[in-house]
């Protein structure tokens, strides 16, 4: 058990004032109503005070009771019980088993002499059902055996309603509308006076001690239960709350939200309604009464009254955060929501909240500490001002006011253990991540970013890289400042970028790529600048490190101007000439800009194109240069080369014609020769010169795309014609000639070729070329066969269309009129509609539509 101070016990009625020097007076009830104060005493008198209370700034308040007057009531035996009705002006007077009506005000009786006789004890109705707010409901222990009694008591009168009997002797009872709480000889239980339902809700020995009933709320009571339990019952039987466990010997009890405070011979008791744990003991010896009057809890011993003054309920949740009781604070705050009116307790509560937080936070619990930050909306400020230069300069941030905690900074709150410190700056790094994109970093987020910012770098965090490339408010000064001083060149790049100094980025990688300043954040940054001028859209700025990149790496630097965004490049922000003229200095860039724009982007403009194979020529005659005759193999270039002489129409022939003269390149020659229409002298290189009688069927196949079959079959005729005559090579040419008709045979004329052919090949020879060659012939037939066939049948049909149309009759008489004029017809000459409509042929001639038909008629 942890002791809180929640109460401070008060004198309000000295004992001189009540009694002066009668020892044997005592009190024996107590009622307050207000600032009025009534006590019962033992001689049968009623004393009237006035009470008055005092608040002391830096402690409890005081009371001063003045006394009013005093009143006999004519009986020898002790006042039992006190109540007040307000409403009515009456104070009910419980003597010698007669409830008697008095005036609050001068304590006299009243005129009609009212009263309730036979009662052993009485309770009020606090929550009644009447609706008659001129009267009070009262409930009575009547002294005749096992009876229970209801009353409407008024100013000057009292009626009774009901009068219910019980199973066992009652010993005390409380109200609240139809249901009765009862403690009976030796048990509980809750009864509907109304329906006469009764429900037993536990066993209770009154011979041990007395029972004690006591409503604390709508439709619930607190009732003295076996074992020292303070139970809580509701009309349906059932509790919703944990007991509180209280002395023994307990006599009294009272509520005073959200405490239940007991009584016993040596003690009072202060149990918390809202986690069932002792918070508060108070020695006080001889108390036989305690009770509350509206939120006022009174205890009182035979001689003097006393006032259990509760502190304020945001003291006592000050005193528990100082003591570090996070849990018994925030549940304390909680229930006290019903007591303060929602604005102010959304207010405390949430600073409450933040101060629990930052309890958590200084015991490095970051879990609890960030969920009571989050709840309690905390200004995040507040907690990046622990931590020194997290905050920008600029920031007009002050901390709240009183403080919500204790430290000044975080070295003092860890110590200067570096350890802790280190744990500190996670949790920070981690609750910004979280609450940057939130409504709590609304209206501060520069401090947020750049706080963030900071701590990601003095880290070296891979998250700061992320930070930067994404949407941020990093303020761009001590944003820049710090990056510098821990030697984040590269992410101080990205910083310069998003703040649209893209020139300053720039220079600063170059800086890092020359060595001019350290920074291993990436090892690709020469690659990460060339895609970064790659898809920047400054010119100035591309053309102000296209040189460096370039000196670089020819292959890569190209790639600003080869790799730019289409849409970009469909803007023609770059001249394809001004690139060209940059890369004069850069052969291998040159080359695969040009490449760029015959392959890539097809520019169909002669000079790239011609630039291109003058390019890859010389490329190629260099090589073969260098190769000093080892082999002839063709080079990677060489291949290009060839390939763009074919797929190409665009390039200059006549001019790369006279370049290749007497370099060795008779592939090439034919291509070109091959571009001229000079097809003969392409195969006579080819086979004559090369001998290459594969490449030389190619040739055929590449120069016939897109013709039509007469001009590929010329072409194969003529490269057999060569084959076919031939000089000192004849065999081996004459093998190359069977290869290729048997190859492709359906490319030949077989009647031509059969008259070109030497007389003394066999048939054997050419049986795949003849076979071939027939294949064709009757599939060329047959297709032509069926062509037909298909041709007769449409004919067929369109001839039985028009013999149906011509079979039906047409009767036309001089009472048949003109459907387009409706007259009738003077001669048998008319035009008839394939709908059946006749017409004169003149107005069919000036109407070319059906009268009954959007579609033009048919003439008959």
């Amino acid at each position: 058990m942890m002791s809180i101070k929640a109460f401070t016990l008060v004198s309000a009625v000295e004992r001189e004032l009540l009694m002066g020097d009668k020892e044997r007076v005592n009190i024996e009830c107590v009622e307050c109503c207000g600032r009025d104060l009534y006590v019962g005493t033992n001689d049968c008198f009623v004393y009237h005070f006035l009470l008055e209370e005092r608040p002391v700034p830096a402690g409890p308040a005081t009371f001063t009771a003045t006394k009013q007057l005093q009143r006999h009531l004519g009986f020898k035996k002790p006042v039992n019980e006190l109540r007040a009705a307000s409403a009515l002006n009456r104070l009910l007077v419980l003597c010698d088993n007669s409830i008697s009506l008095v005036n609050m005000l001068n304590l006299e009786p009243v005129p009609s002499g009212a009263r309730i006789k036979g009662a052993a004890t009485f309770a009020l109705n606090e929550n009644p059902v009447s609706g008659d707010p001129f009267c009070v409901e009262v409930c009575i222990i009547s002294v005749k055996r096992r009876t229970i009694q209801m009353f409407l008591v008024y100013e000057d009168r009292v009626q009774i309603v009901k009068e219910v009997s019980t199973a066992e002797q009652p010993l005390a009872v409380a109200v609240d509308g139809h249901f009765l709480c009862l403690a009976l000889t030796t048990q509980y239980i809750i009864h509907n006076y109304s329906t006469g339902v009764s429900q037993d809700l536990f066993p209770y020995c009154s011979e041990e001690r007395p029972p004690i009933v006591k409503r604390i709320g709508r439709q619930e009571f607190l009732l003295a239960g076996p074992g020292g339990l303070g139970m809580f019952a509701t009309v349906a039987g059932i509790s919703q709350r944990a007991p509180v466990h209280w002395s023994e010997n307990v006599i009294g009890a009272a509520v005073s939200f959200p405490y239940v405070i007991a009584l016993d011979d040596e003690f009072i008791t202060v149990h918390s309604m809202l986690d069932q744990q002792q918070k508060q003991t108070l020695p006080f010896k001889e108390g036989h009464i305690l009770q509350d009057f509206e939120g006022r809890v009174i205890v009182a011993t035979s001689k003097g009254v006393y006032i259990l003054v509760p502190l304020p309920l945001e003291k006592q949740i000050q005193d528990l955060l100082a003591s570090r009781r996070v849990e018994e604070a925030l549940v304390l705050a909680k229930g006290a929501r019903r007591n303060i009116p929602k604005e102010k307790f959304q207010v405390m509560y949430r600073r409450i909240l933040q101060q629990a937080g930052f309890i958590q936070f200084a015991q490095l619990q970051f879990l609890e500490a960030k969920e009571l930050f989050r709840s309690g909306q905390l200004d995040v400020r507040e907690l990046i001002s622990l931590y020194p230069f997290l905050l920008p300069t600029s920031s007009s941030f002050t901390r709240s006011h009183p403080p919500l905690h204790e430290y000044a900074d975080l070295n003092q709150l860890t110590q200067g253990d570096q350890e802790k410190m280190a744990k500190c700056k996670r949790f920070l790094m981690s609750y910004l991540n979280e609450v940057r994109s939130t409504e709590v970093a609304n209206g501060y987020k520069e401090d947020i970013d750049t706080a963030l910012l900071k701590l990601y770098a003095e880290a070296d965090h891979d998250s700061l890289l992320d930070l930067l490339v994404t949407e941020n408010f990093c303020l761009l000064t001590d944003s820049a400042a710090w990056l510098e001083k821990h030697k984040k060149y590269f992410a101080l790049g990205l910083l310069y970028h998003y703040n649209n100094q893209d020139a300053a980025a720039v220079q600063l990688w170059v800086n890092i790529v020359n060595g001019d300043v350290q920074d291993s954040t990436r090892s690709d940054l020469y690659e990460y600048i060339v895609d970064f001028l790659t898809y920047c859209l400054d010119e100035e700025l591309v053309w102000a490190y296209a040189d460096w990149v370039l000196q670089k790496s020819e292959e890569v630097g190209v790639q600003v101007f080869t790799k730019r965004p289409l849409d970009e490049q469909q803007k023609n922000s770059f001249n394809p000439d001004d690139i060209i003229h940059c890369l004069k200095k850069y052969p291998k860039a040159l080359v695969k800009y040009l490449e760029h724009l015959v392959i890539d982007k097809r520019l169909q403009k002669e000079e790239y194109h011609t630039h291109l194979a003058v390019l890859y020529l010389e490329e190629v005659l260099q090589q073969r240069a260098s190769a000093s005759g080892k082999g002839a193999e063709a080079t990677e270039t060489q291949g290009k080369l060839r390939r763009l002489l074919q797929k190409s129409d665009l390039y200059r022939v006549h001019f790369l014609l006279e370049r290749l003269q007497g370099a060795g390149l008779p592939m090439e020659s034919a291509i070109l020769h091959g571009k001229l229409g000079e097809h003969e002298k392409a195969l006579h290189i080819l086979v004559h010169e090369l001998q290459d009688f594969a490449a030389a069927e190619d040739y055929c196949l590449w120069c016939s795309e897109g013709q039509d079959p007469p001009h590929r079959q010329h072409l194969f005729h003529t490269l057999l014609a060569i084959y076919l005559h031939a000089g000192p090579t004849a065999h081996e040419l004459a093998v190359a000639a069977v290869d290729l008709l048997n190859r492709h045979a359906t490319e030949f004329d077989a009647a031509q070729v059969l008259q070109m052919l030497p007389d003394t090949w066999s048939v054997q020879l050419l049986c795949p070329f003849l076979m071939g060659a027939m294949r064709d012939s009757i599939h060329a037939r047959r297709t032509m066969q069926v062509a037909l066939g298909l041709a007769r049948s449409e004919n067929l049909i369109y001839t039985y269309d028009k013999m149906m149309l011509k079979g039906s009759s047409t009767r036309l008489s001089d009472k048949k009129l003109c459907q387009i004029c409706q007259n009738p017809f003077c001669e048998p000459v008319f035009v008839r509609y394939p709908n059946g409509g006749l017409v004169h042929t003149h107005c069919a001639a000036s109407r070319h539509t059906n009268p009954s038909s959007s579609s033009p008629g048919t003439r008959t």
